[in-house]
């Protein structure tokens, strides 16, 4: 590769978009909009965007059977940030797909291109988001956190963690911010956190230690979007629960970021966290650490039956007849951990 490739884009990459599809557009609507507290705009009867800030799009869902995340959208801070990434994707052989004008209005960007991610979770990168002077109607009176931070983040569970660290790496220079060793029902797991810019992190990769299964059906395990008020964190924990959403795991307080937080269930199956409050990490002093324990206190399962564990078993199960997609020609062989 040349020079201009290997230089870092790291700080100048953000999560920008999430994209989900659905056919549980009511049960969305309802939980987007009423539970969580975000911004809806209705663009067609198999579109729907919610917004957390200025922003036309953070999270687009569109009408389809998947019932999870299909792609997640990058923002690169400026044209030769994505040149960069451009060329190093092809640059190792992997094709990618110039968007449509349509595709870049739904998300609201400019300069779309996609390209296969592993856990076949396509990855779009663009150069600028479109932004409105609309009003945002939103139950979130304090707002949303996002900003040089991007949006939130995304946990994923793979059976080949050292291989999707090496894809992040290679493609968006993404950082080791730290661990997490945790045993959940005897299950030992490791948990990876990865940064692109001050964010804690903007991808969690866990992993079964000792067994090659995935124990979740969907391509992500959970969402996360940070809320900049205590107040509108517990204020969403009321709503989701009045509604009848399901929780998955109560407010508390995580081991590594510190973020205060809590877990809802989608209407698609994947989780949504809301938090508030992580810590920002300080590139001149941060180094890496291992934590035990996902939790310093609560995070406790709301509500989870023998049924629910042996649905989990079933699909870990099933797992293993599939081979993982990890894009192999953007994971090399992968980053051991320390």
């Amino acid at each position: 590769m040349t020079s201009a490739t290997t230089t870092s884009v790291f700080g100048n990459v953000h999560l920008g978009y999430v994209v989900i599809e659905s056919q549980r557009f009511t049960e969305w609507r309802r939980f987007g909009r009423d539970a969580i507290g975000m911004h809806l705009d209705e663009l067609s009867p198999d579109v729907m965007r919610f917004r957390l800030d200025d922003h036309e799009a953070r999270f687009i869902v569109t009408r389809g059977p998947a019932e999870d995340v299909v792609a997640i959208g990058w923002h690169l801070d400026d044209h030769e940030s994505f040149d960069r990434v451009l060329a190093r994707v092809t640059d190792h052989g992997v094709a990618t797909l110039q968007g449509t004008e349509e595709d870049a209005a739904v998300r609201g960007v400019e300069r779309l291109v996609r390209f296969p991610g592993p856990n076949r979770l396509a990855q779009e990168i663009f150069t600028t988001a479109r932004t409105t002077d609309q009003p945002l109607y939103m139950s979130n009176r304090g707002g949303f956190v996002t900003g040089a931070s991007g949006m939130g983040h995304v946990a994923i569970t793979s059976t080949k963690p050292q291989q999707m660290r090496g894809y992040y790496n290679t493609v968006f220079d993404a950082r080791l911010t730290d661990y997490i060793d945790e045993t959940i029902s005897g299950a030992k797991l490791k948990i990876r956190f990865l940064r692109v810019n001050e964010r804690h992190h903007s991808i969690a990769i866990a992993n079964v230690l000792t067994a090659p299964i995935n124990p979740i059906r969907t391509r992500v395990q959970h969402l996360n979007i940070e809320v900049a008020s205590l107040d509108d964190m517990t204020a969403a924990y009321q709503r989701v629960k009045q509604l009848g959403f399901e929780m998955a795991l109560s407010v508390g307080q995580h081991t590594n970021d510190r973020e205060l937080s809590f877990y809802a269930q989608t209407p698609s199956g994947f989780e949504w966290e809301v938090g508030w409050n992580p810590l920002v990490v300080d590139e001149k002093t941060w180094e890496p650490s291992t934590h035990h324990g996902i939790s310093i206190w609560g995070h406790t399962p709301v509500g989870q039956t023998i049924i629910d564990k042996l649905d989990q078993f079933r699909l870990a199960a099933r797992s293993l007849r599939h081979e993982e997609d990890v894009v192999p020609a953007l994971a090399g062989s992968g980053i051991p951990d320390n």
